[in-house]
């Protein structure tokens, strides 16, 4: 195992991201490939509404759903342009998120081969020759997530409730190692950029990597999860103040729809900010996961000190 300077990794990666802006964009791009996401619900807060209650003619807007559905029933190939459409535009989504993982891994190689500037043509086209082997190793680490986890989650539901307490003690085993190969593949991406790797040398490398360094890479995971996760809620603040007051104050609705307008459009209108301040973080820890096989790959005579630059 060798010695790694934590704190010299953080800070050089930020160093770089403020440096080179252009990253930023690359991060936003990133961000379509980020899974994850939920949703919540709430209870009826003993209100119990009834149709004259409310601030529009329902029984028009029940026939007019009706009338929609008879005449989808009528035209079933909406409905299939429309899968098909939902389909292209989310691999479409996916594939620039992915272009922007690659910029951001070859951004961070190319400063610390000495690049003085880096311009989004230049990162662009220097990625694509990557695009189908990280995109592959992506997609199959996901699509083996997918087969594993949806047989349990069906077995959850399909028993009520009482599988989930079954397949428990399963799940705390799949979750470490869920963390391990998100680890591997974080190594394994600029492995495959900078070795000029095919998918599964990469995924190799990136094991060797972090087995040979399994100290270092518990630590560093910890300290990007936790703080990642640490950023990303006070990012998403002002998001949950527009939408809080909805759900608690659930029972004037009735009266208007004004409180909605008005936390949609506050939503739309922080919905830059978000994407920007999300693409900075993506760029940052992408950043940091580039610098951290660099620093471990190299023998440690080689490694390269920088100055510290100016923010």
């Amino acid at each position: 195992m060798k010695n790694f300077n934590l704190g010299e990794v953080l800070t050089r990666a930020w160093n770089i991201i403020w440096k080179h802006k252009i990253l930023w964009v690359f991060g936003i791009f990133a961000v379509f490939a980020r899974g994850g996401g939920g949703s919540g619900g709430g209870g009826n807060s003993g209100y119990r509404y009834d149709s004259s209650d409310a601030p529009f003619p329902t029984d028009q807007f029940e026939r007019g759903f009706e009338q929609f559905g008879q005449f989808m029933e009528q035209n079933l190939w909406i409905i299939f342009a429309l899968i098909a459409f939902i389909f292209v535009l989310s691999f479409l989504f996916y594939a620039l998120g992915i272009m922007g993982r690659i910029g951001l891994i070859q951004g961070a190689l190319k400063v610390e081969k000495g690049a003085e500037s880096l311009t989004f043509a230049e990162l662009w086209s220097e990625s694509m020759p990557y695009f189908w082997r990280i995109f592959g190793l992506n997609f199959l680490i996901g699509l083996a997530v997918f087969v594993l986890i949806v047989p349990l989650v069906l077995f959850g539901v399909i028993t009520a409730g009482v599988g989930f307490l079954c397949i428990l003690p399963l799940i705390c085993i799949l979750v470490p190692i869920s963390w391990v190969v998100m680890v591997i593949v974080e190594q394994a991406q600029p492995a495959i950029i900078a070795e000029n790797l095919g998918m599964w040398d990469g995924f190799k490398r990136g094991w060797e990597i972090v087995k040979a360094n399994a100290v270092n890479f518990i630590i560093l995971a910890l300290i990007l999860m936790v703080g990642g996760a640490i950023v990303g809620f006070i990012i998403a603040i002002p998001i949950i103040f527009a939408v809080v007051p909805l759900v608690l104050g659930a029972n004037i609705l009735d009266q208007t729809l004004t409180p909605i307008y008005i936390a949609l459009a506050c939503c739309a209108v922080y919905l830059p900010v978000l994407y920007l301040l999300n693409g900075i973080l993506a760029a940052y820890i992408q950043s940091v996961w580039t610098l951290t096989y660099l620093r471990l790959t190299k023998p440690s005579e080689e490694a390269p000190v920088f100055a510290e630059e100016n923010a």
